[in-house]
């Protein structure tokens, strides 16, 4: 019943948000970069930090560090999604909330400070990898449902490690912008307050597990996103772009926008992939040792990625042998 009442309180903010974005004109204008063709009502994924919220509300006495955190995280992507702002404050402000969290799980007492700059890079860089990954219908909400529910399983099942609510309460928040966004023409986007938010929660939540488990091996429960946002940043910066603006190199954009696959089948197949990545990873835990794991999984991950420019090379000869 509880889940049910925050399912439809989480409901009724998204409608009301609907009329706040119409009101304002808070929309999402497509480009020749876009994978959407429509405009479309940007900041619904601003129901993630709500649901933040009211966790937080039934739970005074904790987590003050994290809401602190994802607050400030969503207030300037929210801010962002409205009127853009320059990367040095964006990046700042993703740096003084990691420190909260890194304060509130008492990391700068438990590793060397070497560790910490690594996970500070690590961090930021994994936000901004959500982010960039935004891109298509169902994508963000999708991926988030099988993350989360992949900590939720080692949770109950292997380590508990946290709350087993704090992690429910974003899947059902998944789970309701899911039916306004999974569709062929979304009611809505997530826009940065979402994409950031979610990161922010997963990173919270896998470095608690690392922390109390001794093992590096759940940043995989991100290795689908880590690899295409990873490897197109490398692409980017070999070809002389700017990586935080917009552009089309995402594995993920070329089966969507070059070969016209429909986004919601893209969005399902890159979420089925995690699913497997996952599963592999808590099967072998314990059993493989880390680096292994990380070999099985990464090197193919790095091969289909690649796929990309046999894509991009065949549409380019297709393109000139049409015109």
């Amino acid at each position: 019943m509880q889940y049910i009442i925050l399912g439809i309180i989480l409901m009724i903010v998204m409608l009301l948000y609907f009329k706040v974005a119409d009101r304002f004109n808070i929309i999402d204008k497509p480009n020749l970069r876009s994978s959407h063709t429509e405009v479309t009502l940007r900041g619904g994924g601003i129901i993630f930090w709500v649901s933040a919220l009211l966790y937080f509300v039934q739970h005074l006495k904790t987590n003050y560090c994290f809401f602190t955190g994802i607050t400030l995280v969503s207030l300037i992507s929210f801010w962002d999604d409205i009127q853009s702002l320059s990367n040095k404050i964006r990046i700042s402000i993703h740096f003084l909330a990691i420190t909260l969290i890194f304060f509130d799980l008492e990391l700068f007492n438990l590793i060397p400070i070497w560790s910490i700059l690594i996970a500070y890079v690590v961090a930021i860089g994994l936000i901004n990898a959500y982010n960039f990954m935004d891109g298509i219908n169902g994508i963000t909400g999708l991926y988030t449902l099988v993350v989360m529910g992949s900590l939720l399983y080692v949770n109950v099942n292997i380590q508990l490690f946290t709350d087993g609510e704090f992690i429910k309460y974003v899947i059902i928040a998944s789970l309701v912008f899911l039916f306004f966004n999974y569709r062929k023409k979304a009611k809505c986007f997530a826009g940065d307050v979402g994409s950031i938010a979610i990161a922010f929660w997963i990173i919270f939540l896998t470095l608690k597990l690392i922390l109390i488990t001794n093992s590096v091996i759940w940043l995989l429960f991100l290795a689908v996103y880590g690899v295409d946002a990873g490897c197109t940043i490398i692409h980017r910066l070999f070809l002389g772009q700017n990586i935080f603006e917009a552009h089309r190199l995402h594995l993920y954009q070329i089966l969507s926008n070059e070969y016209r696959m429909q986004h919601r089948f893209v969005s399902l197949l890159y979420a089925l992939v995690q699913t497997g990545v996952s599963f592999l990873v808590i099967t072998l835990y314990s059993k493989v040792e880390d680096s292994i794991i990380f070999l099985i999984v990464l090197i193919p991950l790095f091969f289909a990625y690649t796929s990309k420019f046999y894509l991009l090379k065949k549409n380019n000869l297709k393109l000139k042998h049409d015109s």
